[in-house]
C-alpha cells in the first residue's frame, strides 16, 4: 500500500511539475504572399524544454474535414528567457527559433493544436481531438464557424479579420480565454512585458552577385550592446564552401557601439559549377541578442556557363544535333499501316522489358538536363513563355513569381493520372519502375510529356485545350510542335489516352486534333528537340517517335492514315544534308531550314516521273504550282541530297 501511494505521489507531483504551455499569438494572413505568418508559444517557465510536444495545424474547411495538414515537432526545442518560442519563415522579423517553410498556415476556418504526443500520432489527414491535448486556438479570417470548436473542446472561434485588418494584424492571447486582435508582436510578450531583446539585423547591399565581386556585410543591433559581441558567420550552403570566397567570418561588435562590417571577397574560378547559393548565418547567439534576420540567401552568379553549338526554339538550328537511337530501333514499323504501325509505335515505346518509368521528383533532374538553355547551360528554356531561367529558381512554395515548374502537356486531370507517395522521392537514374503500356499513372512523370515552364503561366494554363490555349501574347510559337508532339507521343505511349478533335470534357481525351496537327506541321523538330530526346531516352529508355520521324504523325492522325510506312520515301537518307521541308503537308508554299544559299529542287511523281526541276534560294519560301497528290522532293546541295515525300493538298 505504502508502494502505491508513493507511485502515486510521484505521478502527482510530475503532472504538477510540468509547465504549461499554450499558444501565445497567431498571425495566420499577411499582405507579403503569406510569407510573415507565424505561431507564438508561451511557457510559465522560461527556457523551458519542449521535447515530447508537437504543433498540429487543422483544416477546417468542407475539403480539409477537420483533419491535420501540418504537424511540428517540438522536440529539441526550449522557450527563451521571456518563456516564448516563435514559429515561422525565414522572412519573419525577428528571426524565429523553429523555421517552417513559407505559406503552410493557412487562413481559416482552422486550428492550431499543442499536443503531448509524438509527431508520427499526427500523420497528415488525423482528424482534431482532444486526447493529450494541451491548448487549442480555432480561427478564421471573416468566415463561418466551424466544428473544429467541438472537435478540441473550445468555446469560440476567432476572427483576425475582426477589425478589418486581417493581413496587418494577429490574434494574441491575453489570459484564459481572453484574445484580442491587434498590431502583432512576435517573439514579445502580448503586455509589452519581460526582458527586452536586443535584435542583430544582416545587411548587404543586394541579394545577387558575381563571381568575382566583393560582398559587404553589415551587422547592426537595434541598441548599443553591453560588452564585446563575437559573431561567427556561416556563409556555407550546399555546393558552396569556403573554396568560393575568401574574408574574414568571425566578426565583434564592440562594448558600447552597434555595428560591423566585413568584406567577402567571391572566387571567380574557371569551374562550371552552375548559380549556388551562399547563406548568411549568424550562428548561436546569447539571449537577450536575438537574430532579427537569419539565414540571408544571396545569389552567386556564376559566368562559366557553357554556350551549346545548337540553338533554341526562337533561333532553332536543324541537323547539329545527332539522334543517339540505333540504326534499327523503328525497323519493326517498316511496311505497316493503321492501327498495326501505332500498335507497333507502342510496342518500342512502351516495352516493359526496356522501357523505365522515373519519380515525379526525379523529373526535375530530367529536366534540368533536357531542356537546358543553349544559350547558358546555368537555366532552363521555358516552354510557352520562350525565355531561360535560372536552374536555382524552382518553385518549392506556394510562391510561384519568377519561378519555374514541371509542366504537362497533357494535363493530369483531362489524362485521369495523378501523383504517388513515391514521387516525391527522387533517387536517380539507376532506381526505377518496370512499366508498360496500360500504366497509365506512369504519364504523370513520363519526361516526355512534361516541360520546364513558368510556374505562373503553367497556372494561367490550366487544363484548357490547345487551341483554347495558343500561348502567352507576344510569343512567337516556337513551342507549338514540340508540345503537339509531346501530347502525340503519350497518346500512343499509353492506353486511355487520345487526341480529338474540339474540346472534350471525358477524361483520357485532349483537343483540339486540327491545332497540334497545324503546329507540327508548321514548327518541325529542331535541334533543342533532339537534345532533349536524347536525354530522357539516357533516363527512360524510350525515345518520341514524332522527333526521330516526325512523319509518322500523318500516318497515325493526319493525311496518310491508313498508308503504309515506307521510311525510304519520307525521312532524308544517310550521309545526306541536315535539313527540314515544311509544312507537310502543304498547300502551295515550302520553307527550308538547316540550309545556307541556292540548291536543285526536283519533285517526282510516286511512279518516279520528274516533274519539276530548278535552282531555289533556301532562305526564301518555295512556291508551288502542283496538283493535289504525293510527291517525292529532293535538294542537292555540293553532292549533298536530302529526300522527302511531300503532300500536296
Amino acid at each position: 500500500m505504502k508502494t502505491v501511494l508513493a507511485l502515486l505521489f510521484t505521478v502527482c507531483c510530475v503532472q504538477l511539475a510540468t509547465a504549461q504551455v499554450v499558444i501565445n499569438e497567431l498571425d495566420c494572413d499577411t499582405s507579403s504572399l503569406d510569407t510573415l505568418e507565424f505561431i507564438e508559444l508561451k511557457s510559465d517557465e522560461v527556457n523551458y524544454v519542449l521535447d515530447g510536444l508537437v504543433v498540429v495545424l487543422f483544416n477546417g474547411s468542407n475539403s480539409g474535414g477537420n483533419s491535420s495538414y501540418y504537424t511540428i515537432d517540438l522536440t529539441g526545442y526550449q522557450t527563451d528567457l521571456n518563456g516564448l518560442l516563435l514559429i515561422g519563415s525565414d522572412n519573419v522579423s525577428p528571426s524565429p527559433q523553429l523555421v517552417i517553410p513559407e505559406n503552410v498556415i493557412q487562413n481559416g476556418a482552422d486550428a492550431v493544436a499543442i499536443y503531448e504526443a509524438s509527431w508520427f500520432e499526427f500523420p497528415e489527414g488525423t482528424l482534431a481531438t482532444q486526447e493529450s491535448l494541451m491548448d487549442a486556438l480555432v480561427y478564421d479570417t471573416n468566415d463561418s464557424d466551424d466544428d473544429l470548436m467541438t472537435l478540441l473542446g473550445v468555446s469560440q472561434q476567432i476572427n483576425e479579420g475582426e477589425n478589418g485588418n486581417k493581413d496587418t494584424e494577429s490574434i494574441q492571447r491575453f489570459g484564459e480565454g481572453v484574445y484580442v486582435v491587434t498590431t502583432p508582436t512576435p517573439r514579445q510578450l502580448n503586455d509589452g512585458s519581460g526582458i527586452e531583446l536586443n535584435g542583430i539585423a544582416i545587411d548587404v547591399a543586394s541579394d545577387m552577385f558575381n563571381e568575382g565581386e566583393d560582398v559587404l556585410i553589415t551587422l547592426t543591433s537595434e541598441i548599443p550592446v553591453d560588452g564585446d559581441v563575437v559573431i561567427e558567420l556561416s556563409l556555407s550552403n550546399m555546393g558552396f564552401d569556403e573554396n568560393d570566397f575568401s574574408g574574414e567570418t568571425q566578426l565583434t561588435i564592440l562594448n558600447g557601439t552597434q555595428s560591423v562590417s566585413t568584406t567577402i571577397s567571391l572566387i571567380d574560378d574557371v569551374a562550371d559549377e552552375g548559380d549556388e547559393i551562399m547563406k548568411i548565418s549568424l550562428g548561436s547567439l546569447l539571449e537577450p541578442l536575438v537574430p532579427l534576420n537569419d539565414n540571408l540567401e544571396l545569389r552567386i552568379v556564376d559566368n562559366d556557363f557553357v554556350v551549346a553549338d545548337y540553338g533554341t526554339p526562337l533561333a532553332p538550328t536543324f541537323g547539329i544535333v545527332e539522334s543517339t537511337q540505333s540504326a534499327e530501333y523503328y525497323e519493326s514499323l517498316n511496311m505497316l499501316s493503321g492501327d498495326d504501325l501505332r500498335q507497333a509505335i507502342q510496342d518500342i515505346v512502351a516495352n516493359p522489358n526496356v522501357v523505365r518509368a522515373q519519380s515525379y521528383s526525379d523529373v526535375i533532374d530530367i529536366l534540368k538536363e533536357a531542356d537546358v538553355n543553349p544559350e547558358n547551360s546555368n537555366q532552363v528554356w521555358l516552354v510557352y513563355s520562350e525565355e531561360g531561367r535560372p536552374k536555382l529558381d524552382f518553385q518549392t512554395s506556394s510562391i510561384n513569381t519568377n519561378k519555374w515548374n514541371r509542366e504537362h502537356t497533357y494535363p493530369r486531370s483531362r489524362g485521369g493520372f495523378e501523383s504517388i507517395e513515391e514521387d516525391d522521392i527522387a533517387d536517380g537514374v539507376d532506381l526505377y519502375w518496370t512499366t508498360k503500356a496500360d500504366s497509365l499513372r506512369h504519364a504523370n512523370s513520363d519526361a516526355h510529356g512534361l516541360r520546364a515552364a513558368d510556374a505562373q503561366e503553367n497556372s494561367a494554363r490550366s487544363n484548357l485545350h490547345y487551341g483554347q490555349y495558343n500561348g502567352p501574347d507576344g510569343t512567337l510559337g516556337s513551342f507549338k510542335g514540340d508540345v503537339a508532339r509531346g501530347v502525340f507521343f503519350l497518346a500512343v505511349r499509353y492506353n486511355d489516352l487520345d487526341v480529338v478533335s474540339g474540346y472534350p470534357d471525358v477524361v483520357g481525351q485532349l483537343g483540339d486534333l486540327t491545332t497540334l496537327l497545324d503546329w507540327h506541321r508548321n514548327d518541325p523538330p529542331d535541334d533543342f528537340e533532339m537534345q532533349r530526346n536524347n536525354v530522357i531516352y539516357n533516363w527512360q529508355f524510350n525515345r518520341n517517335p514524332f522527333i526521330d520521324e516526325p512523319e509518322l504523325v500523318e500516318y497515325i492522325w493526319g493525311d496518310e492514315i491508313g498508308s503504309v510506312w515506307n521510311p525510304d520515301l519520307s525521312v532524308s537518307e544517310s550521309e545526306k544534308l541536315n535539313v527540314i521541308i515544311f509544312p507537310n503537308p502543304t498547300q502551295n508554299q515550302l520553307q527550308i531550314k538547316g540550309l545556307v544559299g541556292e540548291a536543285n529542287l526536283s519533285c517526282y511523281s510516286i511512279d518516279g516521273r520528274l516533274i519539276l526541276n530548278q535552282m531555289v534560294d533556301t532562305s526564301q519560301p518555295i512556291t508551288l504550282i502542283l496538283n493535289s497528290g504525293s510527291y517525292i522532293f529532293k535538294l542537292e546541295q555540293d553532292r549533298r541530297i536530302f529526300k522527302k515525300r511531300i503532300v500536296i493538298k
